[in-house]
């Protein structure tokens, strides 16, 4: 069974498909690659693919600019959550580390 995250993060999505979901122009999802704010990757044929995370992404940048938020500042954003998520992530393998090491020698096993 593959997990939730797995399927929205699948690059499989074409730019005109994630137009219509967006209500962006096509030019408006390039100009957001250029400006570094969403990553498609290409098909064999050099074709731009989206993932469903990049689909609510497009959405929350477009809400955003729609406030006025420039994208220099949607960018500084989304490096300031990706950091946070990265320490987060960290952290909790750390704990899940001790964690495993606490209870081996608790116990006196060792887990294989």
């Amino acid at each position: 069974m593959e997990s939730e995250y797995s399927y929205k993060e699948r690059k499989v999505i074409s730019i005109g498909a994630v137009s219509e979901l967006t209500g962006l122009s096509e030019r408006q999802i390039r100009y957001y690659e250029e400006r570094k704010l969403i990553f498609p990757s290409r098909s064999n044929r050099g074709n731009r693919k989206y993932s469903f995370s990049d689909v609510e992404r497009l959405i929350d940048i477009a809400n955003k600019r729609e406030e006025g938020v420039r994208t220099d500042e949607i960018r500084m954003e989304y490096k300031k959550e990706k950091t946070r998520e990265d320490r987060e992530t960290r952290k909790k393998m750390i704990q899940g580390q001790l964690n495993a090491r606490f209870m081996t020698q608790k116990n006196g096993k060792r887990f294989s």
